[in-house]
């Protein structure tokens, strides 16, 4: 039941779970990309209602590129959607943090660093949990 809506789940890992849902449950016709399972760029050229990274972002050396790339990607209208775990704001806890701990984890969040992102990349911050998922429109 497709009723127009576009997605991209960028990141999708080995079994994009999240697309299925979101074209079953919610009708979005889903593009999947993930740099090293879904690797065909099957984004380009495209602009999309709604756009998913899920436990991505920590990974990235250069986040703004992302975060630009989708804001030229999202429809006038569309929705980014990013989840990662907020860095805690206490010393101690950070150090014993199991996101410092993987060495895969080079980018940390919160939500004073999305807005910042936001800020830097024509994005706005239109919703955040203030723990770990935030959502983003393009700024007018």
């Amino acid at each position: 039941m497709t009723i127009g809506r576009k997605g991209l789940d960028f990141g999708s890992g080995p079994s994009p779970v999240l697309a299925k849902i979101l074209e079953r449950d919610y009708g979005y016709d889903m593009d999947i990309y993930d740099l090293f399972y879904a690797t065909e760029k099957v984004y380009q050229d495209r602009r999309y209602d709604l756009i998913t990274s899920t436990e991505v972002v920590e990974h990235l050396a250069d986040p703004l590129v992302f975060f630009k790339f989708a804001r030229d990607h999202l429809r006038e209208d569309g929705l980014l959607a990013v989840m990662t775990l907020f860095h805690p704001e206490e010393d101690e806890a950070i150090l014993k943090s199991h996101y410092l701990r993987d060495m895969t984890h080079i980018s940390f969040f919160s939500l004073k660093t999305m807005e910042t992102v936001a800020a830097l990349t024509g994005l706005e911050v239109v919703y955040s949990d203030h723990k770990r998922y935030t959502a983003f429109r393009k700024s007018l």
